[in-house]
């Protein structure tokens, strides 16, 4: 089938199915510019909420359910993890989730409904544990967001970079490198312990400055 663009500022990452249907093979590629979710961020960056987000899906019908493979770009802003600065960007995620029908797993408490109490205990609580993993259309509906968060999430930058060669805070004072130039530096401080001694040696000097001044001046009177 050909793609189909729409903007959906509402539900933006629930996808219709019906008309994909359910004959397996039959594909559907949707083109979608979507507002960016909360909490799609780490410490230093993120994607700005109600950032425009372009969404490229193709969903392809398969017995099991609905695979759903596609990109998402989104723009990033954030500070340097070297010097602080502001700094924007973008990423750009994939992804890949298999989504079930309910039908599918409505069968399968049916099937197993008819086992032992104890065996249907156990292999209950393992079904459990494989739903926290699985994920399920909603009738003809395919909630998209669980999966594109979690791709965008793991693929921003743990150290985002105002630029590659960042040379970061000096050490000193805290003034960014790249603007202090290639001549900032610090005198050398003066170690605590030897502070004492040199203090005592600029009194001697000033001693011995001040008798030689005597003396010139005696010769000269």
């Amino acid at each position: 089938m050909p793609s189909t663009r729409t903007y959906a500022p509402r539900g933006a990452l629930v996808f219709d199915t019906r008309l994909l249907g359910r004959q397996a093979g039959s594909a559907l590629t949707q083109t979608r510019t979507v507002p960016a979710p909360e909490d799609l961020r780490l410490e230093l960056v993120g994607v700005p909420v109600g950032a425009d987000v372009a969404l490229d899906v193709r969903f392809e019908a398969v017995s099991e359910g609905v695979l759903a493979t596609g990109t998402a770009t989104a723009p990033l802003a954030g500070e340097c993890a070297r010097c602080l600065a502001p700094l924007t960007s973008s990423v750009t995620a994939s992804f890949q989730e298999l989504y079930l029908y309910t039908d599918k797993h409505d069968k399968y408490h049916e099937k197993h409904d008819k086992h032992e109490k104890h065996d249907r205990h156990q292999e209950h609580h393992e079904h459990e544990e494989q739903d926290d993993e699985e994920r399920y259309l909603d009738g003809d509906l395919l909630d998209l967001e669980p999966a594109f968060r979690d791709a965008v999430v793991l693929a921003l930058p743990m150290s985002p970079l105002c630029r590659e060669d960042c040379p970061g805070l000096c050490a000193e004072c805290g003034v960014p490198l790249a603007d202090a130039g290639p001549g900032h530096r610090h005198d050398a401080a003066v170690d605590p312990r030897w502070a004492a001694l040199q203090q005592l040696s600029e009194q001697g000097d000033d001693k011995h400055q001040d008798r030689r001044t005597g003396a010139i001046d005696l010769q000269e009177g």
